[in-house]
């Protein structure tokens, strides 16, 4: 079967079982050079945003990751290290590791810093695309912190009162334990919409709704092509565009990063570093209130929240990180739908790299079979 057959079967009728794509992805990094340990973080990463409905964000990212690991772009074998800072502040030299890799290591930074000091910060150069904040904060909430990351990217989203690129969409989040209530979550980009949202509409010629982007001439676009080469628009106009602002600060100007039009685009400029930049707070909760009471103090605020009356057209109150946790429960057990043209570019990815891509599980109560030949 051809790569296009496998993915058109596969997405008219099955999911994939989540632990085969995990060691799917896995196994390319480890093609790409990377190390066990650090594919395992890489493949983490990418498995969480689809688990949480990312998918921009999700396995459709391996293919372009593999590549830049193969040709060098990112170092496979990065000597990660503390650069300067004392006692609750660091920074962290990535040495042009993978992002998911540095950011887990500055992440840890920060979390190990909070336990000494009640709160800890981290700032990481010389990285890479870093997937989702999200994968983050979760290990400062396992860790008994408020966790708060950001990371700047390329330039795709104008500020405010322009029609070019200058900053990225420079996501931030924010999160904390919420007792007997998934984590309480806001992972957000600083534009209306992820950019890798409408490349992944670009990529099946789908529509975009109105609002989100500008084309190339700087006009308003519902067309996904057109607005991957123009612009996406920010986040309630200028509060997004000052916010976005402020994360290439914090990621960029304090920890000596790129910033601005100074990082190299993910996909297209395969010569030079993208020398990203990314920001890490960790707040350890047990250092200003005892941990139980704060959980019964979350639920008490979410049952408040959740308790109000409802507009019409909503069923439900839902939390930041309430909908996302749903979606990961479901995913566990049914499986991940993947398009025809992720598919595609996995099975693709996996011919160059000499790994097999996973067939649809026929049963999620058993693992999947592999694409052995194509």
């Amino acid at each position: 079967m051809t790569a296009s057959e496998i993915a058109t079967t596969a997405a008219e009728t099955s999911r994939f079982a989540v632990e085969d794509l995990n060691a799917y992805a896995a196994a390319v990094f480890m093609a790409a050079g990377l190390s066990p340990a650090h594919a395992a973080e890489v493949a983490e990463n990418l498995i969480i945003a689809d688990l949480r409905g990312i998918a921009s964000h999700g396995v459709t990212r391996v293919p372009i990751y593999a590549e830049r690991l193969k040709r060098g772009i990112v170092n496979a074998r990065p000597v990660i290290s503390v650069e300067r800072g004392t006692g609750a502040a660091v920074v962290v030299d990535g040495d042009n590791g993978p992002g998911a890799v540095v950011g887990l290591a500055a992440m840890r930074e920060a979390v190990s810093r909070a336990k000494v000091h009640g709160i800890g910060m981290s700032v990481a150069r010389r990285s890479n695309h870093y997937g989702i904040c999200t994968h983050y904060i979760l290990k400062a909430i396992e860790a008994g912190c408020i966790g708060i990351t950001a990371t700047n990217t390329a330039p795709s989203m104008a500020v405010w009162g322009s029609r070019e690129p200058a900053v990225g969409t420079n996501p931030i989040a924010f999160g904390m334990p919420a007792g007997k209530y998934p984590s309480y979550v806001l992972d957000i980009a600083t534009s209306v919409v992820a950019r890798g949202k409408i490349v992944e509409k670009s990529k099946r010629g789908e529509a975009i709704p109105p609002g989100w982007a500008l084309d190339r001439d700087g006009r308003p676009t519902t067309d996904s092509v057109a607005a991957a080469n123009g612009v996406v628009l920010p986040l309630a106009g200028p509060k997004g565009s000052g916010l976005a602002v402020i994360v290439d600060v914090l990621c960029g100007v304090l920890s000596g990063a790129a910033f601005g039009s100074l990082i190299g685009n993910l996909y297209n400029d395969f010569s030079n570093e993208q020398n990203i930049g990314h920001f890490f707070l960790a707040i350890d909760i047990a250092a200003l209130r005892n941990p139980d009471d704060f959980a019964r103090g979350m639920e008490t605020m979410i049952e408040m929240l959740k308790g109000k009356a409802k507009a019409p057209g909503f069923e439900e109150i839902l939390m930041p990180g309430e909908h996302e946790a749903r979606l990961t429960e479901t995913a566990r057990k049914q499986g991940l739908q993947l398009p025809a043209n992720v598919i595609a570019d996995l099975v693709q990815t996996g011919m160059e790299f000499g790994v097999s891509f996973p067939l649809p599980a026929d049963s999620l109560t058993g693992r999947s079979a592999a694409v052995t030949e194509l």
